[in-house]
């Protein structure tokens, strides 16, 4: 199968990640149907989608009258057998749980047409792993999206061991044509690319953290405004060609035996969230806020990122094209 010759998604999963993978689709033209074993999380993903589209007319990145094509183009059915029925591709966004991604893939290999790719959103688990038991082993791959995935560009095209090349050029090309900062993943590994790069970082925040070296306003205010703030516009590789490489060796050979390596999260961090700290979920975490406050970081987090995305990914995009 070519890329041209997919015309229909499913997204199994209608949560966080799942509507907004089913949005980003709809948009760039592909039929999509969108199912969830949760009755209620599937009633409100088309309320969400408009919620979001309408975020996107606001800031110039559709037209206004796109907005009742793209949820026409999506069908949210409760049946899971119906939703994946007919479809070229199945993107699996459900809970990031090694035996219900396990299940999941061995109904979809069952009931999904030959030709079908299925493809999994998790963030840590090894596609090789949790689809070994699916009869389509160069049918299987994984595509690693970002929250909120309708607007951070990056996917990760992540194939398994007996993925083929055709469909993993398949899927890359799949992404880009849906507007998205495809990249190729050349080895399956657990957590892949991005998530090892970020929780070596977490490691060390959690670490200052739990010191006391600084606040978590402050820790966060000191991240955005300074490696934060040249990443997102120049990569960390580039960070060090400019600054000299030199130099950043120099200063890695002092503080790389200093900082932490602990192979657990530290205890302060275990205790918060043993002690229910899960952030937004609760209300609390190494923030605390009322859910309406809560909804006013999203949408303000949102608004910037949707700039950003028409500032610095658009344009570029477009430059390079011209």
């Amino acid at each position: 199968m070519r890329v041209d010759d997919v015309e229909r998604i499913a997204v199994v999963g209608a949560g966080i990640m799942g509507h907004g993978i089913a949005q980003t689709f709809a948009t760039a033209g592909y039929e999509v149907t969108l199912t969830d074993a949760n009755a209620t999380a599937l009633e409100a993903a088309t309320p969400r989608i408009a919620q979001n589209l309408a975020s996107f007319v606001e800031h110039g990145l559709i037209d206004g009258g796109e907005v009742t094509g793209v949820l026409a183009r999506i069908a949210t059915i409760p049946d899971l057998d119906e939703a994946v029925s007919d479809a070229d591709v199945v993107i699996e966004a459900i809970v990031e749980d090694f035996e219900a991604k396990r299940t999941l893939f061995n109904r979809l290999d069952k009931v999904c047409p030959d030709r079908t790719v299925l493809a999994s959103n998790s963030s840590s688990l090894l596609i090789s792993e949790f689809a070994a038991e699916t009869t389509r082993q160069d049918r299987v791959i994984l595509t690693h999206w970002f929250n909120p995935p309708h607007i951070v560009p990056t996917v990760e095209i992540i194939p398994g061991c007996y993925t083929s090349d055709e469909t993993f050029e398949l899927i890359y090309e799949l992404h880009r044509k849906a507007g998205k900062l495809a990249v190729r993943i050349r080895k399956e590994l657990p957590g892949y690319l991005v998530n090892r790069i970020q929780m070596a970082m977490l490691r060390e925040v959690w670490s200052l953290w739990e010191m006391g070296v600084a606040s978590a306003e402050d820790i966060d205010l000191a991240v955005k405004g300074s490696f934060g703030f040249r990443l997102a516009s120049i990569g960390p590789l580039l960070t060090n060609d400019l600054g000299g490489n030199d130099t950043n060796y120099r200063v890695a050979s002092y503080l790389l035996p200093l900082i932490n390596s602990d192979v657990q999260p530290p205890r302060a961090f275990k205790e918060l969230v043993e002690s229910g700290g899960y952030g937004q979920k609760t209300g609390w975490g190494f923030f605390t806020f009322t859910q309406e406050e809560w909804q006013k970081v999203i949408e303000k987090r949102d608004r910037e990122f949707l700039q950003r995305l028409k500032e610095l990914y658009l344009t570029s995009e477009e430059a390079a094209d011209s």
